[in-house]
């Protein structure tokens, strides 16, 4: 049974991989064993992704992505292709988030998170199911905020994000059957990352005391846990679904 989470011989594209959440999806889909293409807008702070990955005895490309950009999201794609001959998994994580009232928000504030959360999911996920063999598996990386509020204002992150889940089940109900994709979505909660780095003193744990029946924000490790069930062989018969991984956060 262990060996249906295990990813050898498969092939990985990481998007959002120079910090945070993607640092973490990278390394543990190679600590599962696969080959891993890495893409983020800064392409100085994927080298140590890359060599994270390397250390696991995986190997690893990294490729400058600008994910609203479709030309940039074929350009990882093809570069996985170039390196690996193959792309079997996504982890379509690159995102962007903005905490402005929703009366002061520019159209050009609330546009770009649109283009990368949304936008940027859907270019990824076309470019790949263009070379994905049946069998593979995108993982759009969605948010809690897709279904609830959480305090701050997000305007524009949450209507992204609600995106991100309408966007999954059309491509899962396209792709599955035609083509053999599964197309699933992960919601974290609490999780640290650059976007929590922004929160006023005092708004995570007030948040985790009121919202969070865990009580605790989410380890990365539990969140690439979930992703490697639904990238692998493990989760074979499910598709187009919805996973919280929130600590319980959509119940209260």
């Amino acid at each position: 049974m262990l060996e249906r989470f295990r990813l050898d011989g498969k092939v990985a594209i990481v998007t959002g991989a120079s910090s945070g959440l993607g640092v973490a999806f990278a390394r543990g889909l190679a600590e599962a064993g696969a080959d891993v293409a890495i893409g983020a807008r800064r392409k100085d702070r994927l080298e140590e992704t890359k060599r994270l990955v390397e250390q696991t005895g995986r190997r690893c490309v990294a490729v400058e992505t600008d994910v609203a950009d479709p030309e940039s999201c074929h350009g990882l794609v093809q570069a996985a292709m170039d390196g690996f001959g193959a792309v079997d998994v996504l982890i379509n994580n690159a995102g962007v988030g903005t905490a402005v009232p929703a009366l002061k928000e520019t159209p050009e504030e609330f546009s770009r998170v649109v283009e990368v959360n949304l936008h940027g999911t859907f270019w990824m996920a076309q470019a790949c199911a263009k070379v994905m063999r049946p069998g593979s598996s995108i993982v759009n990386i969605g948010s809690i905020l897709g279904e609830t509020t959480a305090g701050l204002p997000q305007a524009a992150y949450s209507a992204s994000k609600a995106g991100v889940i309408g966007l999954t089940r059309d491509l899962a109900q396209q792709w599955t059957s035609r083509r053999g994709i599964r197309v699933n979505c992960l919601e974290p909660g609490f999780f640290a990352s650059e976007m929590t780095e922004q929160y006023n003193p005092g708004y995570m744990e007030q948040m985790l005391k009121l919202r969070v029946p865990m009580g605790r924000a989410g380890d990365p490790a539990e969140l690439v846990a979930a992703a490697i069930f639904l990238a692998s062989d493990a989760s074979s018969y499910v598709t187009g679904v919805v996973l919280p991984v929130d600590g319980g956060i959509l119940i209260t």
